[in-house]
């Protein structure tokens, strides 16, 4: 196994629409289940036309998963079956664990900007799918940014970098997500768990994910790497600027329906039989 990782495969997003009419890109989902484990989706979303994302994601229950919400421009207003209700703006993230059931709606609210961030989809394990339902809304300001002396900037969204941790505590996957830039012509690196699951996804400019690599990686391109217990990325000509996710895969069977997913498929057939008979909140 060599230490730093390269790329193992190139994943690309396709397009779609989601919610009541949300037009989205999919970076990852259905077909790669299994693939990136823990992690189970990747939404992109970003328009200037509220057409694309004004009708939102209206009531809608979730069970056995986390969503975790990141937004980097707009607003996002959410309410769910608890009473918990608040607005995500500008560099906040929300990580909600669904657990035994949650029934919520997130609604992007038109401020005649644009609307642009991330949602991911995190599995949990068959040990903690009915656990308590819980939210953990964190605002921008407390998101922590370690800026190296080449100027590379990471802000610390989950996990824990340069011994700076993340404002996002207790989750099963002990995740790594963080959102870096890289100046052209500089270079980052980091220690990553080996055995992990490890994902980057470029959403600005390009970078080099893998010296063996003549082509680098570009925006709206993303990559899970091999395993090894580094990760080293150059950008040259352009900047770069990426997401980078990393968890500690669950290894269980996945049955999943939807906004729910379980380890069997009689655990998915009694969450939406509960859901449609009105005992889902637990």
């Amino acid at each position: 196994m060599d230490a730093i990782r390269k790329i193992e495969r190139i994943i690309k997003g396709k397009a779609t629409y989601d919610g009541a009419g949300v037009r989205l890109t999919r970076i990852f989902g259905f077909s790669e289940e299994g693939i990136l484990d823990p992690f189970l989706l990747l939404d992109y979303f970003g328009s200037d036309n509220p057409d694309d994302f004004i009708a939102g994601f209206p009531w809608h229950p979730h069970r056995g998963i986390e969503t975790v919400t990141y937004v980097l421009e707009g607003m996002v207003e959410h309410m769910d079956s608890m009473g918990n209700k608040g607005i995500l703006g500008r560099g906040d993230i929300q990580w909600m664990t669904a657990g035994s059931g949650i029934i919520h709606q997130e609604m992007p609210k038109a401020d005649g900007g644009r609307m642009f961030g991330f949602q991911l989809w995190v599995n949990l394990p068959a040990s903690h799918k009915m656990i308590k339902p819980r939210y953990q809304d964190i605002p921008s300001g407390k998101v922590p940014e370690v800026i190296l002396d080449n100027k590379v900037k990471v802000k610390v969204l989950a996990g824990e970098f340069k011994g700076v941790r993340g404002p996002v505590e207790e989750i099963i996957a002990e995740p790594l997500y963080f959102d870096i830039t890289v100046p052209e012509t500089s270079e980052f690196s980091a220690d990553v768990d080996p055995g992990h699951t490890v994902f980057a996804f470029v959403f600005d400019g390009e970078g080099y994910f893998d010296e063996k690599r003549k082509d680098p990686l570009r925006s709206g391109e993303g990559a899970l790497l091999t395993d090894g217990s580094q990760i080293k990325i150059r950008a040259q000509a352009k900047h770069v600027r990426f997401l980078l996710i990393a968890g500690k895969p669950i290894r269980e069977p996945v049955a999943w329906g939807g906004p729910i997913v379980m380890n069997t498929r009689e655990e998915l057939d009694l969450a939406f039989r509960e859901f449609r008979e009105g005992t889902f909140i637990k």
